[in-house]
């Protein structure tokens, strides 16, 4: 099964302006980007420590819906711990309806200790088992006139949850996932992958992982699109390319560029991805041709 090659923008919501979150949305829906995203931290992550500013994830793809007319919206990804499942659940679909049926659903299991520290939020040390459970009561709240669940860690008894999506069934499914458990998952309920790190090689193995789970189940592997987010710090178109290229001759159909790291400030980064959106689109459609000779 192919799959269309598709680009997107993602600004996080961290160390970052209203104003430049709200610059970036426009750049890509106005240049014609397929989708464009942020993540689900509550404190700062990486260099710097948890101190600096940070938005919250899902109310900035609300704004996002109200902001754009066409270009997909989401999360990269959901930290499933931050929330119940049927809240998420219910999140989801207000966004879906906001943005006239334009959300991806991204969601993985969470992974940043000092936040769960900070917040009291528990579960960390279950996470696989906890996105296991949420993966089951949220595709049977966006389907079903009642959810009944009687989990581990999640219970639910006649859960009412309408409307439901204006995608049908449901919107598309992005786990984030590098583990064999977690694999599982996304063999068993992903529309698509995101792969852990923008690494080519790396990328490689977590794919030889993805078919062995899908072959675990009967699944056919190529059902499942691919993506894959890589940084690119705005000065070199060759390496721009080179990158994407090398992302699409491993099956990565779904191209997240992130707006981060040294380089030019975000808003001019992705200026200047969307001056260069279309040698994206011709550079990948002479590789699919050099590989059908």
């Amino acid at each position: 099964m192919t799959h269309p090659l598709r680009f997107g923008l993602k600004l996080s919501g961290q160390d970052t302006t209203i104003d430049a979150l709200r610059a970036v949305w426009r750049i890509a829906d106005d240049a014609g980007f397929d989708h464009v995203w942020d993540f689900d931290h509550l404190a700062s992550i990486g260099e710097g420590g948890p101190d600096r500013p940070i938005y919250e994830g899902w109310t900035l793809q609300a704004a996002m819906a109200e902001a754009t007319k066409r270009v997909r919206i989401g999360c990269l990804v959901t930290g499933n711990t931050y929330r119940n499942p049927a809240l998420l659940a219910k999140e989801a679909v207000t966004v879906d309806h906001l943005s006239g049926g334009r959300l991806e659903f991204g969601i993985g299991a969470a992974w940043a200790e000092i936040e769960h520290q900070m917040y009291g939020f528990e579960g960390l040390d279950h996470r696989v088992g906890r996105l296991s459970e949420s993966l089951r009561i949220i595709k049977s709240l966006w389907t079903e006139e009642r959810t009944n669940f009687d989990g581990r860690y999640y219970q639910m008894k006649d859960a009412i949850a309408n409307p439901k999506p204006l995608q049908k069934p449901y919107p598309p499914i992005w786990i984030g996932a590098s583990g064999e458990t977690t694999m599982r998952l996304v063999a068993r309920y992903a529309d698509v992958w995101n792969a852990a790190g923008g690494d080519p090689q790396k990328t490689k193995e977590l794919i030889e992982k993805l078919d062995q789970a899908c072959a675990e189940i009967g699944r056919d592997a190529s059902e499942i699109r691919r993506s894959v987010q890589f940084d690119w710090d705005g000065k070199s178109r060759d390496e721009l390319m080179e990158q994407s290229g090398a992302f699409l001759e491993r099956g990565i159909t779904e191209q997240v560029i992130y707006l981060r790291g040294p380089g030019l400030e975000p808003v001019a980064r992705a200026e200047k991805l969307a001056a260069l959106l279309p040698d994206l689109r011709h550079n990948q459609s002479a590789e699919s041709s050099t590989h059908r000779r």
